[in-house]
């Protein structure tokens, strides 16, 4: 699929209603990622392309009540969606593209980002806009919830070495946006990398 945002956005946005229903067991998965950016109560957090929102309950849950949960999306039927679930209960929803948030610099502690890094149309610069919002120190979970191979499987197509989710591709990109990669994990059950906001 295209990284042009019009292009996400109208390929979200016919799907938005459905979303759901095509992955009802990846509850679990989010919260297992969730759990290991190690938010504490308190924390400010952004789910980044949060979709119809399913991170937002485990990362409500993490920060606690007195903790801000953000939830920002381009497309806003799926939004809408995750509205409709309920999902804004346990955070602010915002219509915004990652490229451009509407946020203070080193505001948050942490952002998760879902299925992120594939629909970025410039992965560098995004990357580093959501460094700009993170705090030094601050942590980035880039997750999904089955690993690269399942995952090129599941459409039919192979893992090719230019794929940005690989480690010798995703290490010096984020690198590059003032991130550090401290953790790496690509299994058929699961992908997650992990990194921190550098403080230089």
């Amino acid at each position: 699929m295209s990284d042009d945002p019009t292009q996400v956005r109208e390929f979200f946005g016919a799907r938005a209603a459905r979303w759901d229903t095509r992955f009802p067991d990846d509850g679990p998965a989010y919260a297992a990622a969730v759990a290991d950016l190690g938010l504490r109560p308190g924390d400010a957090v952004l789910d980044a392309g949060c979709g119809t929102g399913r991170a937002l309950p485990p990362l409500r849950e993490a920060v606690g009540p007195g903790g801000t949960v953000l939830g920002a999306d381009l497309t806003p039927e799926m939004l809408a969606e995750a509205a409709k679930a309920g999902r804004n209960a346990a955070g602010t929803l915002l219509l915004a593209d990652v490229s451009r948030l509407p946020l203070r610099d080193d505001g948050l502690d942490a952002v998760f980002g879902a299925g992120l890094i594939s629909h970025l149309a410039d992965p560098e610069r995004d990357l580093r806009e959501l460094a700009r919002v993170v705090r030094p120190g601050g942590r980035l979970a880039l997750f999904h919830p089955i690993g690269r191979a399942a995952l090129a499987a599941r459409h039919g197509r192979q893992i090719t070495d230019a794929d940005l989710r690989a480690e010798p591709n995703l290490r010096p990109l984020l690198a590059r946006s003032g991130w550090e990669l401290v953790s790496y994990t690509d299994e058929d059950e699961r992908y997650l990398a992990l990194a921190v906001r550098r403080t230089g």
